[in-house]
């Protein structure tokens, strides 16, 4: 027998579905969303369904956007010459959040992933080597995470672009602002060695 109404137990799977919140977590979200008036609730309602309708993928670099081209590719003032390629739309986000980079985006939707049956078909692939493609770009920056899928990716992409003569490099990773080296693992400790840089 269920202990709450048929819709509070629906609306819990929904939230449950999403990433990072398991059960528990849908539960606390929909009690909180039962403990808000009706109008804020609508509101909430209202803003997800708008974002949904009301988004979509821009032509150039993929990333979510309100109108066809979205506003960072329309940006003159932006490096043209220079793509970062990002696995998701938030990794444009957290690039941005540091106000140094200038140059444009792709956003590739996925990593490849034979653990998780994510093939290079899956992925923005081909809308990249249309755009490499097309010329008037110089270097192409692989942004994806440093894991074995986002490594996985950053080679398959760099073998792609091989035959177009850009320049493809990787972002530098190792030792965390604020980290120890003891407690860095080796294959850190290895990467920061190899991406270190003169003072």
């Amino acid at each position: 027998m269920p202990l709450f109404p048929q819709s509070v137990e629906e609306l819990t799977d929904h939230f449950a579905r999403l990433p990072g919140i398991g059960r528990k977590g849908a539960a606390r979200l929909v009690f909180h969303l039962m403990e808000q008036n009706a109008e804020d609730v609508r509101a909430f309602a209202g803003a997800m369904i708008a974002a949904r309708e009301n988004t979509v993928f821009c032509q150039e670099c993929q990333n979510i956007s309100s109108g066809a081209v979205c506003p960072i590719c329309k940006d003159e003032e932006r490096d043209h010459s220079v793509l970062c390629v990002v696995a998701e739309p938030r990794d444009v986000a957290a690039v941005e959040r540091c106000r140094e980079y200038k140059g444009l985006y792709h956003v590739l939707h996925g990593v490849i992933s034979p653990t998780r049956h994510k093939s290079p078909d899956d992925v923005r692939l081909k809308e990249l080597l249309e755009r490499v493609e097309r010329g008037g770009i110089s270097e192409v920056i692989l942004a994806t995470n440093p894991d074995t899928d986002g490594d996985t990716t950053a080679l398959y992409i760099a073998r792609l672009l091989r035959p177009f003569g850009v320049r493809v490099t990787r972002l530098a990773y190792g030792l965390p602002m604020g980290g120890h080296v003891e407690y860095a693992d080796e294959m850190t400790i290895l990467r920061a060695l190899d991406g270190r840089r003169e003072l």
